[in-house]
């Protein structure tokens, strides 16, 4: 899926976003440099997958939080975690490094990566399948149109 597809799927559902155009950011870091509005919803997404390649998450949290692998595991039962490949991001969620974020879990056809939202978001600033905008979408739309599309949502 494109910007634009992705643009013509939210407009269909009647979900109602605010969009940002901005110079390339591959980082937190360049996305806070680059001054966009609501700097308190911008969403960090780690792209992760256990030990034996059999299990993806995508993670998403304020850009603030830390995400303790090790205490995620815990928490979730998972086996060891650590990062997933480009090749994997592409293959799964048609995304680039820098450019990853949940919108990409509509890419993912068989529904097998596992979402796990920040609770304490309302909106979130995250990227339209490329780091050269910024969406601000509602976390309630987003956890409705990834659920619709099969993949498993957690809220923690």
């Amino acid at each position: 899926m494109t910007r634009q597809e992705l643009l013509q799927k939210l407009d269909e559902k009647k979900i109602s976003y605010e969009m940002t155009e901005h110079v390339p950011v591959f980082t937190i870091e360049e996305m806070l440099e680059a001054k966009l509005p609501y700097p308190e919803t911008i969403a960090k997404n780690l792209f992760v997958r256990d030990d034996k390649k059999r299990n993806y998450y995508l993670i998403t949290v304020k850009e603030d939080r830390r995400v303790n692998l090790k205490e995620f595991q815990a928490q979730y039962g998972t086996r060891k975690l650590s990062f997933a490949s480009e090749d994997d991001m592409m293959r799964l969620l048609g995304l680039t490094r820098g450019a990853v974020t949940p919108f990409g879990l509509l890419n993912d056809e068989e529904a097998s990566v596992q979402f796990f939202v920040d609770r304490t978001f309302d909106r979130m600033g995250i990227h339209p399948m490329e780091n050269t905008a910024t969406v601000w979408v509602r976390k309630e739309d987003l956890v409705k149109l990834v659920i619709e599309h099969g993949n498993t949502v957690t809220e923690f």
